[in-house]
């Protein structure tokens, strides 16, 4: 996927005012309208046009955009940092079905589809406003209560796009999966006038964790063992986002073998599973009573690992 730089599309800088934007882009729009201009390649530049006033115009789509950085260039190769856009505040809409670029879909697609039904409906009520939040994998095991950071955009007097920040205590209900959302009634954008602000709808995602991964309610997590808790079996803690337990390790077990805790998973009706993924990690043999035991094992044992490459 190519970098879109939409400064460089509208011919602006990135310090430009919102005025200066959207003169630049009703300049280019009369430029490249398909029913005036006799340029073969007028239709393309109308709707890069477009697609960069689409995001600009908008001071939480240009805040979030500015975050990526100016080190981007155009046509350079580009996949959004994970969780680009955890904590930040989105409003506001486009048209469903408009001919955007895979950049803008992947950006800001989904949002701006969220945002812009809304607003068609209720004129005068604030628009909605949708953010990613991250939660611990262990809050919904339990619940709980958050206080969470939202990067919400300011325009300045001189139409200048900054960030305020903005603090919500939240309540996680115990269950929650990624991908889910919670609704703030009255949280989102101010009404016009006399009418009711919009709605605040947080999407859920789980802060990385190096020990666990989540698909749907399932919850796994790779277990360790010493060569001789697979061979003969042990009893060892294992990590859970709940704490940890005690699990018996199966004599013989082998490297990718899962071991299934039923109802460990993310609670729901029903709960997920944990599922323990053993490997097996050998102990380096950096001394010579550690040489001579695995050369002791290997004369005790006999064993030929690869048995299947003399067939």
């Amino acid at each position: 996927m190519e970098f879109k730089d939409y400064y460089k599309t509208l011919g602006v800088e990135r310090s430009a005012s919102q005025d200066d934007i959207k003169r630049a882009y009703r300049k280019l729009a009369r430029k490249y309208h398909p029913d005036v201009s006799k340029d073969p390649e007028a239709e393309g530049r109308f709707k890069e046009v477009g697609e960069a006033y689409a995001v600009l115009k908008e001071p939480d789509k240009r805040a979030a955009y500015d975050r990526m950085g100016a080190n981007w260039k155009a046509g350079q190769d580009f996949q959004p940092p994970p969780d680009w856009d955890a904590g930040f505040a989105f409003s506001g809409g486009e048209e469903p079905g408009a001919d955007f670029s895979d950049f803008f879909e992947t950006l800001f697609g989904q949002r701006a589809r969220q945002g812009g039904q809304r607003e068609r409906r209720w004129s005068a009520q604030g628009q909605d406003r949708h953010a990613k939040v991250l939660i611990d994998l262990a809050d919904t095991y339990r619940g709980a209560r958050r206080s969470i950071a939202l990067q919400v955009p300011v325009v300045d007097a001189q139409g200048r796009v900054s960030t305020q920040e903005r603090t919500l205590e939240i309540n996680i209900p115990k269950g929650i999966r990624a991908g889910q959302h919670l609704r703030l009634a009255g949280q989102g954008a101010p009404g016009a006038g006399d009418g009711p602000p919009g709605d605040l709808y947080l999407e859920i995602a789980f802060a990385p964790d190096p020990r666990f991964r989540v698909e749907e309610r399932d919850v796994y997590v790779d277990l360790p063992l010493a060569p001789w808790e697979a061979a003969l079996g042990a009893k060892v803690a294992l990590p859970t986002p709940d704490g940890d337990v005690e699990l018996s390790i199966p004599p013989e077990s082998q490297a990718g073998r899962q071991l299934r805790l039923r109802g460990k998973g993310i609670p729901g009706d029903p709960p997920g599973d944990l599922y323990a993924v053993l490997t097996i990690v050998l102990p380096p043999a950096r001394t010579d009573a550690a040489k001579a035991a695995y050369r002791s094992m290997a004369e005790a044992l006999r064993f030929d690992p690869r048995p299947h490459f003399k067939e």
